[in-house]
């Protein structure tokens, strides 16, 4: 298997849990980061679906440890970017996966629910990052980022929360391209259309919306989070060592059509 110059290499993965056995976007690329030679660090607020993914790497004969982090908090963002280094003694590679929904207008949003997806949304990135950056630099080797954004982002409608913050994120990472690319450092974004994960199908989904957002695919079919996986893995690697400042959509052509309000993705 092509290790796409990862092996050895430390990835930290924010948001690598999932809800119960299902690969989510965070715990797809964990795995498929392990499986290319990278130790691989899951970060979760919830320690038991972090440790459920290093389960599932360690099942493969990879390595991965797991740590609970709360991102919305500076302290502990500082205590998690210490614990990676205190393990592994290195760091090359984030994927900032955490994220939050909604679906309401200005008018129907409340502002602490809007204040909340922009802290869960883009300001964790901004925390993990701060400190995971100088670690890439301490550690000699360079780095790459990875943020997930949303084709939300590229093509509202309607979710103007959610959409603001995927916005956000897109702005964020070109920044940050820019501010550390001197440093050896890349950072580029994923943004995933409609991929079925464990986040979407907890909340139930019929067969006839499945359908419908298989439909929306140029393609023809649905995403999943080995797609997105897949991507993030590309871009964290070697691989890509000369894109940054990048947005790669990952949605089967889905935002090359007309969105339509209630329409998946």
């Amino acid at each position: 298997m092509d290790d796409y110059g990862l092996r050895n290499k430390v990835a930290l993965i924010a948001g690598g849990g999932s809800r119960d056995d299902g690969i989510g976007n965070g715990r797809g690329a964990a795995i498929l980061l392990a499986r290319s030679g990278a130790k691989v660090a899951v970060m979760d607020q919830d320690l038991e679906a972090a440790e459920t993914t290093v389960a599932m790497i360690r099942d493969e004969g990879n390595t991965a440890a797991a740590f609970a982090c709360d991102a919305t908090d500076e302290a502990d963002c500082k205590r998690l970017i210490d614990a990676v280094m205190d393990t592994y003694g290195r760091l090359d590679c984030l994927d900032n996966n955490i994220g939050i929904g909604s679906r309401n207008s200005v008018v129907d949003e409340p502002l602490e629910t809007y204040r909340k997806v922009m802290q869960v949304n883009v300001e964790t990135m901004f925390l993990i990052s701060k400190f995971a950056i100088p670690a890439m630099i301490s550690s000699g080797y360079g780095g790459s980022i990875v943020n997930i954004s949303s084709i939300s982002a590229i093509r509202p409608r309607g979710l103007t929360t959610y959409t603001a913050s995927k916005g956000a994120v897109i702005a964020l990472t070109q920044a940050m391209a820019i501010d550390h690319g001197p440093d050896g450092i890349r950072v580029n974004c994923v943004a995933p259309g409609p991929v079925y994960t464990p986040m979407v199908y907890v909340r139930g989904m019929s067969e006839d919306a499945r359908a419908a957002r298989s439909k929306a695919s140029i393609l023809g079919v649905e995403g999943n989070g080995w797609d997105i996986g897949q991507t993030v893995r590309f871009l964290l690697s070697e691989q890509a060592r000369f894109i940054t400042g990048q947005v790669i959509v990952v949605d089967g052509g889905v935002s090359l059509r007309s969105p339509e309000r209630d329409s998946a993705g």
